[in-house]
C-alpha cells in the first residue's frame, strides 16, 4: 500500500496540517486529513451501482455520510453532510458517470476546532485518491471574529466558543470562487469581505499542498 504523509505549517495563520492517502484497502480512495489536533478519515466509494430509487439518468448520485467520534449522527451532522455534498457535487464531473453512485464516508477521529473545513479537505483528498474526474480543486477554511474585532484563521474549539462570529468557506482553486459559505453569529458586510479575502489568500497554501502531495505520491509509484 502506497502512503504519503505530508506536513506543512504556518503558525501566523493556519495550524499545522497534513494528510495520509490510501489508508484503507476496500474503498476506491481514502485519506486522513488533520488540521492541528482536528483529524478526519475519509473514504470514497464509486462510481458504483446505485439503487433504482436514487438513480439519476443523466448524472451520478453523490452521497455523503458523516459519522461523529461517538454516538449516532444527529441534526448537526446531517446539516454538515448536505453542505459537503453540495460542495463535492459542484466540482465532480457527475455527467461522465450517469446512473451510478459516488459515496463519501467521513469519520471524525478528533474535533479540536474547524471541523467542517477539515471534513471538506479530507473529502477532496480522498476523491483525488480515488481518481474521480473533477473540474477543479476545493478546500475548506474557517475563521472567527473575536469580540475585539480581530480575525483568527483556522480556530480551535475554544476560539470558536469565545468568538462573536464563525465563518466557514468552501473555495475552489481556479478563480477562488466561493462554493460554500455558512456563518454563525453576527458580522458586518465589511467583516465578511475581510474574512473572505483572508481565506482566499490562505487557500493558496492548501492548494499548493494538494499539488505537492499528489506529485510526491506519483513520484514514489
Amino acid at each position: 500500500m502506497e502512503t504519503g504523509l505530508e506536513i506543512t505549517a504556518d503558525y501566523s495563520c493556519l495550524r499545522p496540517f497534513g494528510c495520509e492517502q490510501n489508508l484503507l484497502s476496500r474503498p476506491d480512495g481514502s485519506a486522513s486529513f488533520f488540521q492541528g489536533d482536528t483529524t478526519v478519515l475519509a473514504a470514497v466509494y464509486g462510481p458504483a451501482d446505485v439503487k433504482v430509487s436514487k438513480e439519476i439518468f443523466d448524472k451520478a448520485t453523490v452521497e455523503v455520510i458523516l459519522k461523529p467520534k461517538v454516538g449516532l449522527s444527529g441534526v448537526a451532522e446531517k446539516a454538515k453532510e448536505q453542505m459537503i455534498k453540495n460542495t463535492c457535487e459542484s466540482v465532480i464531473l457527475t455527467a461522465l458517470h450517469p446512473r451510478t453512485s459516488i459515496t463519501v464516508v467521513l469519520q471524525v477521529i478528533h474535533d479540536a476546532g474547524s471541523l467542517l473545513s477539515c471534513c471538506l479537505n479530507a473529502s477532496f483528498v480522498a476523491m483525488m485518491d480515488a481518481g474521480l474526474p473533477m473540474k477543479s480543486s476545493f478546500c475548506g477554511l474557517t475563521c472567527v471574529i473575536g469580540t475585539d474585532g480581530n480575525i483568527v484563521l483556522d480556530p480551535t474549539t475554544k476560539q470558536e466558543k469565545e468568538s462573536r462570529a464563525v465563518l466557514i468557506f468552501g473555495i475552489e482553486s481556479t478563480e477562488k470562487k466561493v462554493l460554500l459559505l455558512t456563518t454563525k453569529g453576527s458580522c458586518s458586510v465589511e467583516e465578511l469581505q475581510r474574512c473572505l479575502a483572508i481565506c482566499q489568500k490562505a487557500s493558496e497554501k492548501i492548494f499548493q499542498f494538494y499539488r505537492d502531495s499528489l506529485r510526491r505520491k506519483f513520484s514514489k509509484s
